[in-house]
């Protein structure tokens, strides 16, 4: 009977052996996971960066281009609105010579 308790204590302690060898292996395997993982997210979080960076200046980039856009848009306004009244002042003075209007003529022209 005694030798028969000493070979399930070995059998036990043969399953008990390829379990824990199992689980080490478990173990080995997760760990692995876990910092491949965890290289993965460090190398998002970098890249993330990154891209936030890029981010911030292209949006003080386009807010400068903005800024540009609407001065020479103005300036462009300014300098219509300034031809607009030279031609209406040269209308004017044609007219008042009797001469007829340039946009008459240059419809005429047509």
């Amino acid at each position: 009977m005694m030798t028969r308790k000493v070979a399930m204590d070995a059998k036990e302690a043969e399953e008990m052996a390829r379990r824990n060898a199992e689980l080490e292996r478990e173990v080995a395997e997760a760990t692995a996971r876990e910092d491949r993982l965890r290289r993965e997210l460090e190398a998002a979080l970098a890249r993330l960066a990154v891209a936030e960076e890029a981010e911030e200046r292209l949006c003080v980039d386009l807010g400068e281009l903005e800024a540009e856009a609407l001065a020479q848009a103005v300036e462009y306004q300014e300098h219509v609105r300034a031809l607009s009244e030279r031609l209406a002042f040269a209308d004017g003075v044609l007219r008042a010579s009797g001469i007829r209007s340039v946009a008459a003529g240059v419809a005429g022209m047509d």
